[in-house]
């Protein structure tokens, strides 16, 4: 968690707020700092988490969250934390019955574009507590990033639908929050990755993009960051 981050956004884990879409976009520079930013701040924050990390492995995010002031195997350990590690996963989603659920079933279909399987993922790892369980302060999706998705041949559209009825869920019915990372490829040509972009920026209550400097390289300061809400 960065504390220059929460004065910019006036915030802090104890004052979270509830119900938000929150999107992460970085533009030739590297915005997976806001990524590990969000993360040890609604561990912190007390939050049931549902991360699908399409990008590193859990020993990665690991690793950098130790250095902000939180363990993700601590946190997983005593459901806090559901983690969906996406590069074992895809290995995995090939070597299972074809009839078992798998929340990346799409990518051993023909037609890429159902994500349902993921999205029941999330809507499982954020279900209401049981009466037994430990009270956590509301429920949080982080995805890193949803780029990836298309990368992999699911449609704009479909990401979209993905996202709209996840912030259905745990925005509005579960009052939690989501927080999404998309790159801006910065290429004219690519439609996909534009309509991906415009419609989130539509669904979103606050925006942080990452942006490389336009003076270009600098061996100390490596881009800017800027918000919108």
């Amino acid at each position: 968690m960065f504390p220059e981050l929460n004065n910019l956004l006036n915030t802090t884990p104890d004052q979270a707020e509830q119900g938000k879409l929150t999107l992460l976009c970085d533009a030739k520079t590297d915005g997976s700092f806001l990524v590990h930013h969000f993360l040890s701040f609604y561990l912190k924050a007390n939050c049931k988490v549902c991360f699908v990390a399409l990008i590193q492995s859990f020993s990665h995010y690991n690793i950098v969250g130790q250095k902000l002031g939180v363990s993700l195997t601590t946190a997983r350990e005593r459901g806090q934390l559901v983690f969906l590690e996406g590069l074992k996963s895809a290995v995995d989603v090939f070597f299972r019955p074809q009839e078992e659920p798998h929340p990346l079933q799409f990518l051993r279909e023909a037609n890429s574009g159902n994500l349902q399987p993921l999205y029941e993922f999330v809507q499982e790892a954020l279900k209401p507590m049981d009466s037994g369980e430990a009270a956590w302060r509301c429920p949080v999706l982080l995805v890193d990033d949803l780029s990836v998705l298309l990368s992999l041949g699911v449609g704009a559209v479909a990401v979209l639908d993905f996202v709209h009825y996840c912030r259905a869920t745990v925005c509005r019915e579960r009052k939690g929050n989501v927080v999404a990372l998309v790159h801006d490829s910065g290429d004219a040509e690519d439609e996909e990755n534009d309509i991906l972009l415009n419609g989130l920026g539509h669904q979103s209550q606050l925006i942080l993009r990452a942006e490389g400097l336009a003076t270009g390289f600098c061996k100390d300061v490596h881009g800017q960051p800027k918000g919108s809400s």
